[in-house]
């Protein structure tokens, strides 16, 4: 099956000596844009969502990173070509077997770099009599992995998704596509096991097939991290606003809330938004953390430049003066 290269320094725009908070800047700015929630053209925005957190599940993990940056630049040489036979979904009863994925959320390119294989099942099924009268074992089918690319959104509320699973005969060469229902449950967790009963690889001899387990991947979100059943949000607050106080609106998963921010609000305070985070599976739901930061503006007219010195003249404050 031909794999279609993708360049995930382009995707993000960036170079490929980029620092990781280059990497970080890159992809907030275009999942901001590209967000399903807020593109004019959902269909083809969450596609290119889906691209960009391909490209930064790669290219912020050091592990993932080096392995692109040494096979991936030579996909259409000898060492991709190895890579290609030796990784991917295969194995199976029938060993050999290719497996791959539609509607997971990530790329065949993805998927044959850094795929899981197929597994060991347990062993041997049942044993049951040939037609000469002799013994013959049947075989239960290996059980396959995938990956699947959840978004937070599903978390909160749960979906059921469709994906294509596309078998390949190792001697015929022969493709046989299935569609499958995936139901994605709300409070589902990350690294979480999806399991499919009997959709992985067929037996031998009336052994029964394995099972599909596909693994949740969070989708990155610009403005949430996620730490179990709580999201962590960075606040950036203006100078002034931490000195005077303000409220600020905050769109989180499913509602705007106003948070109150009080005088003299220091950088790295967290303010607790209880039950506003993700279902804990418990029927309740975890908190969210807005963890300020205070930004200060790179550039200022000749106005707001007189009216920072004459406040610098005026204030006492000194933080670096010592106790």
């Amino acid at each position: 099956m031909a794999v279609e290269f993708k360049d995930y320094y382009d995707v993000l725009g960036v170079a490929r000596d980029a620092s990781d908070e280059e990497i970080k800047k890159a992809f907030r700015k275009l999942a901001h844009q590209y967000h399903p929630d807020v593109a004019k053209d959902k269909t083809s925005a969450e596609e290119k969502f889906k691209e960009i957190n391909e490209a930064h599940e790669v290219l912020s993990d050091p592990e993932k990173r080096r392995k692109y940056d040494e096979l991936g630049a030579n996909w259409n040489h000898a060492d991709w070509q190895a890579a290609q036979r030796t990784g991917g979904f295969r194995g199976g009863a029938e060993e050999g077997s290719e497996f791959h994925f539609e509607g997971t959320g990530f790329s065949d390119f993805f998927e044959q770099l850094f795929g899981s294989r197929a597994r060991s099942a347990g062993g041997f099924g049942r044993v049951w009599e040939s037609s000469t009268g002799g013994q013959a074992v049947a075989q239960r089918g290996q059980d396959i992995e995938g990956d699947i690319l959840v978004t937070l959104d599903e978390v909160l509320h749960g979906s059921a998704r469709t994906i294509r699973l596309q078998r390949t005969g190792p001697r015929t060469g022969q493709s046989a596509t299935q569609t499958l229902r995936v139901n994605i449950p709300p409070g589902v967790r990350e690294a979480q096991l999806i399991r499919l009963t009997g959709k992985g690889q067929e037996g031998i001899g009336g052994g029964e097939s394995g099972d599909l387990y596909l693994r949740v991947k969070f989708a990155k979100h610009p403005d949430f991290r996620v730490r179990g059943a709580d999201l962590f949000y960075d606040l950036e607050l203006a100078p002034w606003e931490a000195v005077l106080g303000t409220t600020v609106p905050i769109q989180i998963l499913d509602e705007i809330v106003s948070l109150r921010i009080p005088a003299g609000t220091m950088a790295e305070r967290q303010f607790r938004l209880r039950g506003k985070g993700l279902p804990s599976g418990d029927g309740t739901r975890g908190d969210l953390y807005a963890v300020v930061s205070i930004q200060v503006p790179s550039h200022v007219t000749p106005d707001e430049k007189v009216l920072w010195e004459q406040l610098a003249a005026k204030s006492a404050f000194n933080p670096r003066k010592t106790l």
